[in-house]
């Protein structure tokens, strides 16, 4: 199937709605976090001593990401039949109304236990619609991108996610330095509230976005399957598994953003919210330009060898990160977080965007890339709550939830020293290895 180059500006303009679309879409995903860090144990788990209100609290955050791979079944499949765009403009708004719900919830001093049960439901509907942003975005992207430069170009999208993690840090550093009862009562909630704002600016943004050149001629030469999911299972099983392990790198994310904050800020270390919070937004405004920086380079030496750098760096950095945090010191807090954060791991963060999109045919792209990732995301979700658990009854166990993140970082670099290098391959050659090895009649013993 022959796919006509994209119009003139297209793949910026693609990359450009990706780019916003993410940071509004991950602004409210993190808001989330760092409320569930510092807010939400005081607020729906005050019944619980501080140590278990915190555990619940951050066992809240993974609902979210157990909820994806549902979502990412459903939304892969709609947006394999029915097109990237009408999936983006869906997630953006769903996550939008479902934030800003969140800011509206009754306290449990107001409720009882009603109130962390209303606060799970609007987690799962954040889930599900995370569940198809990236892999929907990332496609978009990628099929509008040149054959040569698809890695710059599909990495605004994670780009994008830290612009709306920083966003995010911003916005809860005045709030956090709020005095405690202003804090608890009211403060916490105007970040929420202001996500309806990004319902309607991701509507305007998105709405008029063309679809991808190689899904339209996918479409138009009646190459569409009916059910994407059984032909991602059938044609390419391997790279679902290489993606699933691949994506457990995000546990880096999640122990960084979540549980390191919560320690650092906790009774042991002592170090101010707004003090962490800034160490947050400094990792990244630098991985702003590491992770197209990174990318760029993939594009010219291939996607594995930088991927690897960013897994296998970071069990090292993360191992730095928290023992900074232990000294106290907040000048190495700074530095090492910025390192591991900012730099290392935006070096996976910019690549598997293109690594993992480029394993599927178009056919099977969207469902390939919702699916798998959002099983290994899952995964890196409940870091979180197992890293709480390893950190012992006080939560200062530092080492071991270091050791922790350096083994969900064995996966990935496994999944990616297994995985053939798609670089440079022109966007409808892209997955045609499974697709004939699945074609291919067996050998049969006589």
């Amino acid at each position: 199937m022959s796919v006509p180059a994209a119009p003139p500006g297209q793949p910026k303009k693609a990359a450009t709605a990706a780019w916003i679309g993410s940071a509004l879409e991950y602004y409210d995903f993190f808001i989330y976090g760092s409320a569930a860090a510092l807010i939400f144990p005081k607020v729906f788990f005050d019944e619980s001593d501080p140590a278990t209100a915190t555990l619940l609290s951050l066992a809240t955050f993974g609902v979210a990401y157990a909820a994806r791979p549902v979502g990412a079944l459903f939304l892969g499949h709609f947006g394999d039949r029915a097109g990237r765009k009408k999936v983006m403009v869906f997630t953006l708004v769903l996550m939008g109304l479902s934030t800003f719900l969140i800011g509206c919830l009754p306290t449990r001093a107001q409720v009882g236990s009603l109130a962390p049960v209303l606060l799970v439901l609007c987690r799962v509907l954040q889930g599900v619609s995370a569940a198809g942003e990236q892999a929907s975005a990332n496609s978009m992207t990628l099929e509008h991108a040149p054959s040569d430069r698809r890695a710059f170009f599909s990495s605004f999208t994670l780009s994008g996610t830290q612009g709306g993690q920083l966003l995010a840090t911003l916005v809860f550093i005045p709030i956090a330095a709020l005095p405690e009862e202003q804090l608890l009562s009211w403060g916490w909630r105007v970040p929420f509230w202001l996500s309806i704002a990004v319902a309607v600016a991701g509507y305007v943004i998105r709405r008029n976005l063309e679809e991808t050149p190689a899904f339209t001629a996918q479409k138009a030469t009646g190459e569409a399957v009916g059910l994407p999911l059984a032909v991602l299972l059938r044609e390419h099983w391997a790279d679902v598994l290489r993606v699933i392990a691949g994506a457990l790198v995000a546990s880096v994310s999640t122990i960084f953003t979540v549980w390191a904050l919560a320690y650092a800020t906790s009774d042991s270390v002592g170090m101010s919210r707004s003090s962490m919070l800034w160490v947050g937004a400094s990792a990244n405004l630098v991985a702003l330009a590491a992770i197209p920086a990174w990318a760029a380079l993939s594009d010219r030496v291939g996607r594995r060898p930088v991927y690897l750098i960013g897994a296998a760096g970071s069990a090292v950095a993360m191992f730095a990160y928290l023992w900074a945090i232990s000294t106290g010191s907040y000048p190495l807090i700074m530095l090492l977080g910025v390192l591991a954060f900012g730099v290392v791991y935006s070096a996976a963060n910019g690549v598997w965007p293109s690594f993992y999109g480029e394993m599927f045919s178009t056919r099977v792209r969207l469902s390939g890339m919702a699916v798998g990732t959002q099983i290994g995301f899952a995964v890196a979700g409940f870091a979180v709550t197992f890293a709480a658990r390893l950190a012992g009854p006080d939560g200062d166990d530092w080492s071991t939830v270091a050791f922790f993140t350096a083994a969900l970082c064995v996966p990935p670099v496994i999944a990616a020293l297994s995985a053939r290098e798609t670089a440079g391959i022109p966007t409808e050659r892209l997955g045609e290895r499974d697709r004939r090895e699945a074609a291919r009649p067996e050998k049969v013993t006589v």
